[in-house]
């Protein structure tokens, strides 16, 4: 039966597309702390996956997987992982709480990583550190949810992996510059993964969502939509376009 569920799942990776949607939403407050949350949804995948099954593969134990989870993120790490921890990476893992909400049968796959920073400082610190924590571990592993749909596409790689800006972030600006060598190496890392998902039609959208307790001043990015109050900036892109032009990640914003 599982060689079935793999079978289940390397046809859904062949007839979706656009089912990976990555979110990335910050919140700051007047107090200076921020929210920060880093989304990964493949609802649109697991909707696509039902259309296709048989009634009795869909009855298998596997489909009817269920879970609406969320628990600390330094707590799901192996022990062998947290005692490679530093002091800061273990404080950072205890700050973060993975989310995870799965229902096969109700077309439903959402993993999120959230944190709230208490200073922009800590969401700095966080932003650079994040990925390093994140890459130790697997987070299907954690979410205990279905494997790969095939060798060579994980996806999960894109969701933790982005070690690859540069940050400069105060009471009264957000900087993220991308930095062009480390994003090349990213590619590399992740080529198996990027060239399955175009060869799959999987453009893997991207959105950004920041909002501000101020108006915003100044927005260096052409491609970022600026609210009516000035207060919530959004850049919409996917990782197709990022490849060919990194530098529509880069953000300069002064509030």
């Amino acid at each position: 039966m599982k060689k079935v569920y793999l079978l289940a799942l390397f046809l859904l990776a062949l007839c979706v597309s656009s089912c990976v949607d990555i979110e990335e939403r910050y919140s700051f407050k007047a107090d200076g702390s921020c929210n920060v949350s880093y989304n990964f949804d493949m609802s649109q995948a697991v909707a696509v996956l039902m259309n296709l099954m048989s009634d009795s593969v869909a009855a298998t134990p596997q489909f009817a997987m269920a879970k609406d989870t969320s628990l600390n993120f330094y707590s799901a790490l192996p022990d062998t992982i947290q005692s490679k921890l530093s002091a800061d990476e273990m404080k950072l893992a205890q700050s973060s709480d993975l989310n995870v909400k799965m229902n096969l049968r109700q077309n439903l796959m959402k993993v999120s990583i959230d944190h709230l920073a208490t200073s922009p400082a800590d969401l700095e610190y966080y932003l650079q550190h994040i990925s390093k924590v994140a890459n130790t571990t697997s987070l299907p592993t954690l979410a205990k949810g279905p494997k790969p749909p095939l060798k060579g596409f994980d996806a999960s790689q894109l969701i933790a992996g982005q070690d690859y800006y540069i940050y400069e972030i105060t009471p009264h600006k957000f900087y993220r510059i991308i930095d062009k060598t480390k994003f090349n190496n990213f590619v590399k890392k992740t080529q198996s993964t990027l060239v399955m998902a175009k060869a799959l039609l999987i453009d893997m959208p991207y959105k950004l969502v920041l909002s501000f307790a101020k108006p915003v001043k100044t927005l260096d990015n052409k491609r970022a939509i600026l609210s009516a109050d000035r207060k919530t900036v959004t850049l919409v892109t996917n990782m197709d376009e990022v490849i060919k032009n990194p530098s529509v990640m880069n953000l300069k914003i002064d509030f």
